[in-house]
């Protein structure tokens, strides 16, 4: 007999937040991709360009963690015109050494959320200067708000600017940020005044053309990117990444295929077989971080299966000592 547990949104919203243990749990991620042999296959993705839909699936092996997760991760971006979320999905997490199924997460995308915008809180720890006060957050979506949240977590965040397509969408957020997290938030329709004098740049929108062009940046600033987790989508004008005092991979394997680096490779910026700073070889020890306070940085984030895993098991873990969830046995 196996059993499984069930953990609906509402019971994972209640156990696992963004704080300083999430961060932790995707730093330790990324650095066991950087130091074991992780087996982490290439993303399963589908399209469905009627409805603008994608599905991803993601998922990673990390040896000496006890479960393994996989995800279905469907985007539909005319969904909120339906009054439905843009993103949803789920996660099912299996026994490494049985392969049984040990938990089925019905997230709806919120475990992805937290860890992403995990993500984004690593990187500036190992990238944006140590005084970074000022984000500048392109998108207006959950992620942009989450993405904000999370710098706070670990640089001195003061002030923010929102920018996004629609300037009404900016204003919402901008006003919904400023309540929630105590800050000095406001919107901004002009992208380069946006970007101006920001310490920390984020990218969280499914734009195929680059929002961040060239003059936008200057020395000092960090730029993180994860928007790009599709080969169609690109953020980033790819003559930034030559510019840049260092470009970093959350893996260099998927963002040669489909990241902000995919671009650059494609436009003859950067090389193809250009050795990339993967962030999991900072976070060991192996490779260097940002050098000086004038050092402009980016972080390439399409995603990553390890990161999955490891929100997964934490969640896992938090529900049996929570002692919640749904007991299913078979």
């Amino acid at each position: 007999m196996s059993r499984m547990t069930i953990l609906t949104e509402a019971e994972l919203r209640a156990i696992v937040k963004l704080d300083l243990d999430a961060v932790a749990c995707v730093e330790n991620a990324f650095r066991a991709l950087a130091t074991l042999p992780v087996a982490m296959p290439p993303i399963l993705r589908l399209d469905i360009p009627e409805h603008r839909g994608e599905v991803d699936v993601k998922t990673a092996y990390v040896p000496g963690i006890d479960g393994f997760a996989i995800k279905i991760s469907p985007g539909f971006f005319d969904n909120p015109k339906l009054g439905l979320p843009s993103v949803n999905g789920m996660m099912v997490l299996l026994s490494s050494k049985t392969g049984l199924v040990e938990a089925l997460l019905l997230d709806n995308g919120y475990l992805t959320d937290v860890r992403t915008a995990a993500a984004g809180a690593v990187a500036a720890k190992h990238l944006s200067r140590a005084d970074a006060s000022i984000a500048a957050i392109f998108g207006a979506g959950v992620q942009a708000g989450l993405q904000l949240e999370a710098l706070m977590l670990v640089r001195p965040i003061a002030e923010a600017r929102i920018w996004a397509r629609d300037p009404a969408k900016a204003e919402a957020a901008a006003d919904a940020l400023r309540e929630r997290l105590g800050i000095v938030v406001r919107a901004e329709p002009d992208a380069a005044t946006a970007a101006a004098g920001a310490d920390i740049i984020v990218t969280t929108t499914p734009s195929t053309e680059p929002l961040i062009k060239a003059g936008f940046v200057s020395a000092g600033q960090h730029i993180t990117a994860m928007g790009s987790d599709a080969e169609h989508k690109n953020e980033i004008a790819p003559a930034i990444l030559r510019m840049a005092d260092l470009y970093v991979a959350d893996s260099a394997k998927q963002t040669r295929l489909l990241g902000e680096l995919h671009h650059a490779i494609a436009t003859g910026v950067m090389a193809a077989e250009a050795e990339i700073t993967e962030l999991g070889q900072i976070i060991a020890g192996d490779r260097h971080g940002r050098r000086s306070d004038s050092d402009i940085t980016i972080a390439d984030l399409t995603g990553t299966g390890v990161q999955d895993t490891a929100i997964a098991t934490l969640a896992r873990d938090r529900a049996q000592a929570a002692n919640t969830g749904t007991i299913f046995e078979s």
